[in-house]
């Protein structure tokens, strides 16, 4: 497992415990997948109900607060594969409001 998708699942592992229903999967261009479900966060690139896409500067902006997910998406930073309203719940934990 890279040094970066170790970072992901360490940040994403709190905010993903309980806080959604089926399985999410970010990839993370040039870097690998981290998956989530209601556990938390693992490295993976297993099937999932939603698939959200970007480059790692973009996810780690959504992360930090400084770039809206919505936003992302709007101006095709953010690509989102499966059914939206997991992906906007996918989106609120990533922001840490989930």
């Amino acid at each position: 497992m890279s040094q970066i998708i170790d970072e992901y699942v360490t940040l994403l592992t709190p905010r993903a415990q309980g806080a959604i229903k089926g399985v999410a999967r970010l990839d993370i261009e040039g870097e690998g997948s981290v998956m989530l479900d209601e556990t938390g966060a693992r490295a993976g690139a297993e099937e999932a109900d939603v698939v959200l896409m970007a480059r790692d500067e973009v996810f780690r902006a959504i992360l930090s607060g400084d770039q809206n997910p919505v936003t992302a998406f709007m101006t095709r930073k953010l690509k989102v594969e499966g059914n939206a309203q997991r992906a906007l719940k996918v989106s609120a934990i990533l922001v840490g409001e989930g």
